[in-house]
């Protein structure tokens, strides 16, 4: 597993673009007028680590397997989205199913292309989208309430405790600001969480610029920069117009383009690595003969839920995990040269695994 993030922003300002490079595809249509993506289109991109290659290299690996990041595309929204203007709720559903949502904003000037609002600004259009997912939670939880009301009539607890939750959403929405800036002890953020709303997600600004700022930005992503410190929110600055380009050329003609504009990697590299800080996220490995394979969980995770996202039946029956720093891995030549050197250590349940681990799960059946 990956993680799924969900993609928004207003219409034309390069969404369908962006996830078109970003997933290699053609699978959205990109073009100058708004909502012409009418289906959420979901693409799946392989998480580019240079350390996986190099396990696999070592162990003489069959097969790479990389873990894999998840974008879903979402049509453009408009003011009143959540009042069914446009393409409507029908798509804000879609974006309660992801782990992260990418605002994209227009961060260029290009007279070619309209701007729904007829005028480029950033900041107002993150705060267009971020209106228009309030106002669709809002109405969410009120619909609630009532059912809920009545639940508690019958004495019963869990309605009880949802409720309070409910409310504590509810006061925060009414003050204009979004769930996830609700305060909820920490005893209670997974039940918050499963209340599913749109604004409790982690934000992701994706600043597009044009190519002569994809290397530094410009002042309309500088401004963007600031709102996402403010927020405690990550920012990416890309140029769809270069990842698409990209996506046309050869691994040594990509190194060489994005060498001649100052860049050092795809922009789809920088998207992921935000995205892993923002959720906190992690890769560990697996490698043997048979496949080398990456595997990404929360940081905190501890040895017998790691091994769980392999298969339940490895959490179910763990018994130990055999351990390998990813350094000394690669130093003392796999797993053999590691476990004569000493550095192969058996870790028990209460192990909590950390970045780059190699392991290789005990269990019983």
């Amino acid at each position: 597993m990956g993680f799924k993030c969900g993609i928004v922003g207003l219409p034309n300002v390069g969404k369908s673009t962006l996830f078109n490079a970003l997933t290699e595809s053609a699978a959205a249509q990109a073009a100058n007028y708004p909502f012409c993506t009418i289906e959420p289109n979901v693409g799946d991109v392989p998480v580019p680590d240079p350390r996986l290659s190099k396990l696999s290299e070592i162990a003489k690996s069959a097969q790479t397997i990389p873990t894999r990041l998840t974008f879903v595309d979402i049509a453009g929204l408009v003011r009143g989205a959540s009042q069914g203007e446009g393409l409507g709720n029908q798509f804000l559903a879609h974006i309660r199913e992801v782990d992260a949502i990418a605002y994209v904003l227009r961060c260029f000037e290009d007279s070619d292309v309209v701007h729904v609002d007829g005028k480029v600004d950033p900041v107002a259009d993150a705060e267009t989208i971020e209106t228009e997912l309030m106002l669709a939670d809002l109405e969410s939880l009120e619909r609630r309430v009532p059912a809920l009301e009545k639940k508690i009539r019958g004495q019963d607890k869990e309605a009880k405790e949802t409720l309070a939750l409910l409310e504590r959403a509810l006061l925060t929405l009414r003050e204009g600001k979004p769930a996830r800036l609700a305060i909820v002890d920490e005893e209670d953020r997974k039940a918050f969480d499963t209340l599913g709303l749109l604004t409790s997600k982690p934000i992701l600004y994706v600043c597009n610029v044009d190519e002569a700022a994809a290397a530094s930005g410009n002042a309309l992503s500088d401004a963007v920069r600031q709102r996402a410190e403010n927020e405690g929110a990550g920012v990416v600055i890309i140029s769809a117009k270069i990842e698409s380009e990209l996506v046309e050329l050869e691994a040594e003609e990509r190194q060489s383009y994005l060498s001649d504009l100052g860049l050092e990697e795809p922009g789809l590299n920088r998207l992921i690595r935000e995205g892993y800080r923002l959720l906190d996220l992690l890769t560990y490995f697996t490698a043997g003969p048979k496949e080398a394979r990456a595997w990404t969980i929360e940081r905190g995770t501890r040895a017998p839920q790691a091994a769980g996202v392999i298969h339940t039946d490895f959490e179910k029956g763990f018994i130990r995990a055999e351990t390998i720093a990813y350094d000394d891995y690669v130093e003392l030549g796999g797993e053999a040269g590691a476990r004569d050197a000493g550095k192969l250590r058996l870790e028990g349940k209460d192990y909590v695994v950390k970045d780059g681990d190699v392991l290789h799960f005990r269990f019983a059946n």
